[in-house]
């Protein structure tokens, strides 16, 4: 029963980390074509801020996918230096999306 467990939390945190990149991927394809269509037509486009924070939102939700499925692959094989590795992430990661999320947060009142 501790192997289905152990096997399910890991096939769950592979799936969040194939999220994390799908979101990214989807949010450079986006940023990319916002980005041609503003040359091509600028009247019509999207601002370079408004983008910036498109796919800054999309940073911030891929991070937190990526925390979660560190957390979940941890808790099957907790040896300390995996708790010290996830605690290094968790800190990198959360000041990372701490930031960004405060940026966003900054230009949107601003905007």
């Amino acid at each position: 029963m501790e192997e289905i467990a152990k096997q399910i939390t890991l096939s769950i945190s592979h799936t969040l980390e194939i999220m994390a990149a799908l979101v990214i991927a989807v949010a450079l394809m986006r940023l990319l074509v916002n980005s041609i269509r503003s040359v091509l037509q600028p009247v019509s486009a999207l601002s370079a801020m408004k983008m910036r924070m498109l796919f800054g939102s999309s940073v911030a939700v891929s991070l937190e996918l990526l925390l979660g499925a560190d957390v979940l692959a941890t808790a099957v094989a907790p040896s300390w230096d995996d708790i010290g590795k996830l605690a290094a992430i968790a800190i990198l990661r959360t000041g990372l999306n701490y930031f960004l999320e405060k940026e966003l947060n900054h230009k949107k009142s601003a905007a």
